[in-house]
């Protein structure tokens, strides 16, 4: 790890920090307490595969929808109009409305070679995204005069990193620069994910392998086609085998290239200094 001890990090002039783990527990709102306070960059990967990578690609997604309807056809090929997503760090329903759901067309629903094929758009996103951390950990500071640095990563991070392998090219970039911090959850914290989920189900990455496998499983259990899957049904019936699946995967992320810090204690962080103390306490414990 770049801090080998709490004194190395609560001195160092430079704090630079990942953050991982399921959505929905807390990385993007410790995020954003850092950016607030003032000296702290927040590079948040899903901004940045919805804006870079993958903005063309959901713009002409909204744009062959209109295309659908003569009046606003009329107003595109004429350049009257103009259509665009409107990402924010707090508001990436583009990213997900373009993954989409496989499923019953009538019901909103992709056909699953569509949907394999944005998903693997947005793994190659993310991975890019990913990568590009050091690059705004250098322009961060360059151009805007930052030197703390928070990298908000999107709960499939651990979906195309290979863990186990002490030279995965993901991890090493990754680790090399910044503090790896696994945000973990505990079983109160997945049951009221998948409740909350539930309530609403929104679309997420998978592994290749995990799709493929869950997908296969869905239709022999349902006795149905592709086309008769109803979409909410599925990604309800997959994203508690989803979180269950990823749960090891960051366990090993954290063992082998960082550190682990509970939900609940980061739910307690109200400033900068409350993560910094953390973060110190995290590696004391952590410090043979």
């Amino acid at each position: 790890m770049i801090y080998a001890s709490s004194k190395d990090w609560l001195s160092a002039e430079r704090k630079r920090v990942l953050l991982f783990g399921m959505s929905g527990l807390g990385k993007t709102h410790i995020s954003n307490i850092l950016r607030d306070q003032g000296d702290w960059f927040h590079f948040s990967v899903d901004y940045r595969i919805g804006t870079r990578y993958m903005g063309e690609l959901i713009a002409d997604n909204a744009k062959r929808e209109a295309m659908k309807v003569p009046f606003l056809r009329d107003l595109l090929m004429t350049d009257s109009i103009y259509i665009g997503s409107n990402i924010t760090f707090d508001n990436l329903n583009p990213v997900s409305t373009y993954l989409g759901k496989p499923g019953n067309p009538a019901k909103g629903g992709l056909p699953i070679a569509e949907y394999r094929r944005r998903q693997d758009q947005f793994r190659q996103a993310e991975i890019a995204a990913l990568m590009d951390t050091g690059h705004f950990i250098d322009r961060a500071e360059d151009l805007y005069g930052y030197s703390n640095f928070v990298c908000d990563t999107g709960g499939s991070i651990c979906e195309w990193v290979d863990p186990d392998d002490p030279a995965d090219p993901i991890m090493t970039e990754l680790a090399a620069r910044t503090l790896m911090i696994w945000i973990e959850g505990s079983d109160a914290h997945t049951a009221e994910l998948v409740r909350r989920f539930d309530r609403a189900p929104k679309p997420m990455s998978y592994q290749p392998e995990f799709l493929s496998r869950t997908w296969d499983a869905f239709l022999a259990e349902q006795s149905c086609t592709e086309e008769q899957v109803d979409p909410d049904a599925f990604i309800r019936w997959t994203y508690a085998q989803a979180l269950a699946h990823r749960q090891p995967r960051y366990r090993a992320m954290a063992a082998r290239w960082g550190l682990t810090i509970k939900a609940e204690d980061m739910a307690g962080v109200r400033s900068a200094s409350d993560f910094e103390a953390l973060v110190a306490a995290a590696l004391d414990a952590h410090t043979p």
